[in-house]
């Protein structure tokens, strides 16, 4: 069998070249707009938040493919003061001849009929992302009203629509020499539930694909009321990702090590550095889309990655003869990646494209990885030391924690009762709907106790301060008194034995109190959740429970406020007359299990707020910022997000 021959740069990659023109002969119609009002969610994946902003990606998407062509340097994104959205580059401009089959311009079709665009064989496009095409026109049918400009170098083009359908046809409205297309659209309020766009939500994403296209300059335009504005140039690329991500843990080396290969109809760069924390972060992109779920590029990593550090230690002596090889769990520890291929027919699995399945890449990115990175150890023999020495202490704390979890395991089995002796369980064994509180204190743990519905909900008291997982390996979660509870009680596992079917509770309820320690607490166990349980969250399990700020009484009527706002709203209801009394509740021992049950624990009357998982990356950064040891990132998290925090306790 012939070797594969790939080519092995240390330059960043270049885009891949378009032979052909890109006019409206490139523009190919699969298939019509009917569907897409009536299941936007087949389009866009929902029409909550996440697919408003949705919207406003497929647009830029587009940008972004004439960037990869390399006619695109410069796009700007508006948020208008009406939070509609204008979208300006300077590519080339989506064609405006009349289409040879379909009789109409081809950039009518782009936006009016779905699957139209340059990315389906006809040459406009070598390497592309979006929806393949059926972005702009899903964007136009969901909008109010979409007004798309396009310079031609010397006309400007001019054509509106109205939920999806034309409203004039393309127009001159003007000459003139640049080259470029902007689009503006209203999104639809009788599609999506909310059409406030967040300027962080955007920021997030066009930061990413700053730094995934070296060189292109991103505009984000806030015009509302307090606007701001930034611009995101990366000539660095996913090096400078690197570094952007590890900006608030502490490399251990000090360079970003960066290989990349090229093959006929792929390309492939990797960027890595350790830094001296416990998790790993590898991000994926295939043609700028971030692979969420993976795939085979990221599989070739991996392989490789595990190979080559085995490799070198066995080589120079770190790895003995009769010592195990390294797992790919070792050798990721504190590991942050930026893995992005491009090629030409991506094949991605699932509706939603978060997963590579094209072959050809595991063996581009292993043989490139394997190559290049034994180099660089090679040639860079202290940063090799360190990267080993770290994965061999992940090693020992990996076995420390196996047999800690085996002496658990046969500590339990000898004891007549698996589960913790303050836990007070439920009577029903259907975690369909039972329930545990994680509760703060013998004394509020008292009270929950005594005021519960014993048939579906569980009481689980802890006590004192809890270990900090951000800092501490999984060896040290094993025997821990504060949080070997925890594991017992929900007799799931942690870390990669985690299983879920196994979950004795199907909702999860902290319920700490509403002051400083009591969110340091919370906190505290959602750290803890996300870097050993992270499937709790990701599947909807956990909950925080809300006990009330005030307790109002005038004669023999109760009222509860859970915010100083709620509690001026309820002293103008009960009108005028003798003022009255009211009581700020410093703690959830202060409540008497009556009115513990009624203010936080019934079904019927509780206010719960349900932790979700929007942006797995965000939520990391967050919990490094606030767990983490760097003192000065928390403190501008603290700064920046303050005035938004209400009822702060000092």
């Amino acid at each position: 069998m012939e070797e594969e021959k790939i080519s092995l740069t240390e330059e960043h990659m270049t885009s891949v070249p378009v032979t052909t023109e890109y006019d409206e002969n490139q523009i190919q119609v699969l298939e019509g707009l009917e569907a897409v009002r009536k299941r936007p969610g087949m389009y866009i994946g929902s029409t909550t938040t996440r697919g408003l902003h949705h919207l406003v990606y497929e647009i830029v998407d587009n940008s972004i493919d004439e960037a990869l062509a390399g006619f695109c340097t410069e796009i700007l994104v508006t948020i208008e003061e009406d939070n509609s959205i204008t979208v300006t580059d300077n590519g080339r401009g989506i064609p405006t001849g009349i289409h040879p089959k379909e009789g109409v311009p081809a950039v009518e079709l782009v936006f009016t009929k779905l699957h139209a665009g340059g990315k389906f064989g006809g040459g406009g496009y070598k390497v592309s992302g979006g929806l393949h095409g059926v972005g702009a026109s899903v964007v136009n049918a969901l909008s109010v009203y979409l007004e798309v400009e396009i310079s031609d170098g010397t006309n400007v083009h001019y054509q509106r629509y109205e939920r999806g359908k034309k409203c004039n046809d393309l127009k001159v409205i003007g000459t003139t020499d640049k080259t470029g297309t902007k689009v503006h659209f209203k999104p639809d309020g009788e599609i999506f539930d909310d059409l406030i766009y967040q300027y962080d939500v955007l920021l997030l994403r066009l930061r990413e694909q700053a730094f995934l296209n070296a060189g292109v300059t991103i505009i984000l335009e806030d015009k509302r009321e307090g606007g701001k504005s930034e611009t995101l140039c990366y000539e660095g690329g996913i090096k400078e990702f690197v570094t952007y991500e590890n900006r608030n843990k502490e490399p251990i080396h000090p360079d970003v090590i960066y290989v990349n290969a090229v093959r006929e109809t792929c390309e492939a760069e990797v960027a890595m550095q350790y830094n001296d924390g416990y998790s790993e972060n590898i991000i994926s992109f295939a043609n700028n889309i971030n692979t969420t779920e993976g795939g085979t590029h990221e599989t070739g990593y991996k392989a490789a990655l595990t190979k080559v550090i085995n490799d070198y230690a066995r080589k120079y002596g770190f790895l003995k003869e009769n010592d195990e090889n390294l797992k790919g769990e070792d050798v990721r520890e504190g590991l942050t990646c930026i893995i992005s291929v491009k090629v030409t027919e991506a094949q991605f699995e699932g509706q939603t494209k978060t997963k590579l399945g094209n072959g050809e890449m595991r063996s581009l990115v292993e043989k490139m990885v394997n190559e290049k990175l034994g180099e660089f150890f090679e040639e860079n023999p202290s940063v090799a030391k360190i990267v080993v020495d770290k994965a061999l202490t992940a090693s020992r704390a990996r076995e420390a924690a196996k047999r800690a979890r085996e002496n658990t395991r046969r500590k339990s089995a000898l004891e007549s009762s698996t589960l913790p002796g303050k836990l007070a369980d439920c009577s029903d064994r259907d975690n369909t709907y039972t329930e545990i509180y994680i509760v703060e204190g013998d004394s509020a743990g008292g009270s929950a106790k005594q005021g519960r519905d014993r048939r579906f909900q569980a009481i689980l008291p802890l006590w004192g301060k809890m270990l900090n997982v951000e800092k501490s390996r999984i060896d040290k979660v094993y025997g821990n008194d504060k949080l070997m509870p925890v594991i017992t009680a929900l007799g799931a596992g942690i870390g990669d034995e985690f299983d879920t079917s196994k979950l004795r509770y199907g909702k999860v309820v902290i319920m700490a109190d509403a002051d400083v320690d009591g969110a340091h607490i919370r906190t505290l166990m959602l750290t803890f959740f996300f870097r050993f349980m992270r499937p709790l969250i990701e599947e909807g399990h956990v909950y925080i429970a809300q006990p009330p700020l005030y307790k109002i009484s005038r004669g023999k009527v109760d009222r509860y406020a859970y915010s100083d706002a709620e509690l001026q709203q309820v002293i103008q209801e009960m009108g005028e007359g003798k003022a009255p009394s009211v009581q700020r509740y410093k703690g959830l021992g202060e409540m008497n299990p009556e009115q513990l049950w009624e203010t936080t624990m019934n079904p019927e009357t509780r206010i719960m707020l349900q932790v979700n998982l929007e942006d797995a990356r965000q939520a990391d950064e967050t919990f490094t910022i606030l767990m983490g040891d760097k003192v000065e990132p928390r403190r501008k998290f603290i700064e920046d997000y303050s005035s938004t925090v209400e009822n702060l306790d000092i």
